[in-house]
């Protein structure tokens, strides 16, 4: 019986080029240097520094081009509300959304059985296992998860016969 399955998973060593490069650019840069803008990588969270919102804004900018460039989808980023920091300073979290929820995964499922296609959907932990009799099927509901609009990124892996 094919199966596939639907993760959301990020490559944390691309995350880490990307990071460096950004915090390559705010030494370099005229307008950031000398200030606390900045990225750090801990875990499974990024915290970005900076002086004012003008000055975050522009880190948030140079995080979005350097994970472009790294092919990682800035989509899996969650940025949290500012915060006050020490000397005037903002500090502001941002998460690295890894796997797919179970809130995420019911909406899934459930919408995928309301197109009546002939396949059976497991949630297995933080991914998703498709599996059908026929492969025109699976590529059927791959493709309907995508026109589903998520804003999370998926990738669609372990394709079997």
């Amino acid at each position: 019986m094919p199966s596939f399955d639907v993760v959301s998973k990020v490559d944390l060593t691309e995350v880490d080029n990307a990071v460096n490069g950004v915090k390559r650019e705010t030494q370099q840069r005229f307008d950031l240097k000398g200030t606390r803008a900045g990225v750090e990588r801990s875990g499974g969270a990024l915290t970005v520094t900076a002086d004012n919102d003008l000055q975050l804004r522009q880190v948030h900018d140079l995080i979005h081009t350097y994970f472009a460039r790294r092919d990682v989808d800035s989509r899996s980023l969650s940025f949290e509300t500012p915060q006050k920091a020490t000397g005037d300073s903002l500090r502001q979290q941002v998460t690295i959304r890894q796997g797919i929820d179970g809130d995420l995964a019911r909406k899934i499922v459930k919408a995928v059985k309301g197109t009546k296609i002939r396949v059976q959907l497991a949630i297995q932990g933080d991914e998703l296992r498709v599996s059908g009799k026929k492969r025109d099927d699976l590529q059927e509901v791959i493709a309907f998860i995508k026109e589903m609009g998520i804003e999370q990124p998926l990738q669609y892996v372990n394709f079997r016969e």
